[in-house]
């Protein structure tokens, strides 16, 4: 059965809670080693939603559908293996939070996405044994700055800028992460629709590809790839990235001053 977590401030401090009807138990402890789910109840109506991730990292995938690969301007092939990059961990923010869009770039895009967050510290498993170390999905929207992406060839400036990592609302265990649908709306008319039958490389064959590069850790969110239907954002735009059995992960953009 599946469990809904979440990240909430109780007491000016981030907590966990679990998402239970219309109420939040909190949680005490971390929900990657020692914690249990208290008596306290938050109300889940009005509660401030935070990023549900703890990272000590941000490990994504370009490319990853095929009609993703056809509209993009980075690639005209599909890869032979996973396309990977990074965002630093100041990208991080939640649900509606504001994405600051930099003066620096001419078009902000967003990108939804499935995110994978890892359950234990692992080092080279094998497509099989990572399935085992899912912890859960949630929702991401992999903000790039296009034109800059573009310029630099390199990605880590497009893809880097502060805000330009969205997660939430929730962090879902024990979906089928293999058959979800997932959708973008940009000012509630719908630009993305897909489903993860529909990636080059499915999520326990890149994860396992990454693991071989990089040990994970506990808590790690890997991005998972984004299909058709990329566009930009403008100033004042709200974005909706849902994920099906998840939720909808809402943010508003911002030209930055």
């Amino acid at each position: 059965m599946s469990k809904k977590y979440c990240r909430i401030a109780v007491d000016g401090k981030p907590t966990w809670g679990l998402v239970e009807g219309e109420n939040i138990a909190v949680i005490d402890g971390d929900l990657f080693s020692n914690f249990a789910v208290t008596k306290r109840n938050v109300p889940l109506a009005g509660a401030r939603l935070l990023a549900p991730v703890t990272p000590t990292k941000i490990v994504c995938v370009g490319l990853n559908y095929a009609d993703h690969v056809k509209e993009s301007q980075s690639a005209n092939a599909i890869p032979e293996e996973p396309v990977t990059f990074m965002k630093p961990l100041t990208a991080l923010i939640g649900p509606e939070d504001t994405i600051r869009m930099p003066l620096a770039s001419k078009r902000v895009d967003y990108e939804g996405e499935i995110g994978v967050v890892i359950a234990k510290t692992c080092r080279k498993l094998s497509p099989e044994k990572i399935r085992e170390n899912i912890f859960g999905v949630t929702c991401v929207n992999d903000v790039t700055a296009r034109d800059l992406q573009k310029k630099d060839v390199q990605w880590t400036r497009g893809k880097g800028f502060d805000t330009f990592c969205p997660v939430g609302p929730y962090l879902v265990t024990d979906l089928d992460y293999l058959a979800l649908d997932v959708k973008s709306r940009l000012n509630g008319e719908t630009r993305q629709s897909s489903n993860s039958r529909n990636m080059i490389f499915a999520i326990p064959q890149l994860i396992s590809f990454m693991n071989h590069v990089m040990t994970l850790n506990p808590g790690d969110l890997i991005v998972t790839g984004t299909p058709e239907g990329v566009g930009p954002m403008s100033d004042r735009d709200t974005v909706e990235v849902e994920v099906a059995g998840i939720g909808i992960l809402r943010n508003y953009a911002k030209l930055d001053s």
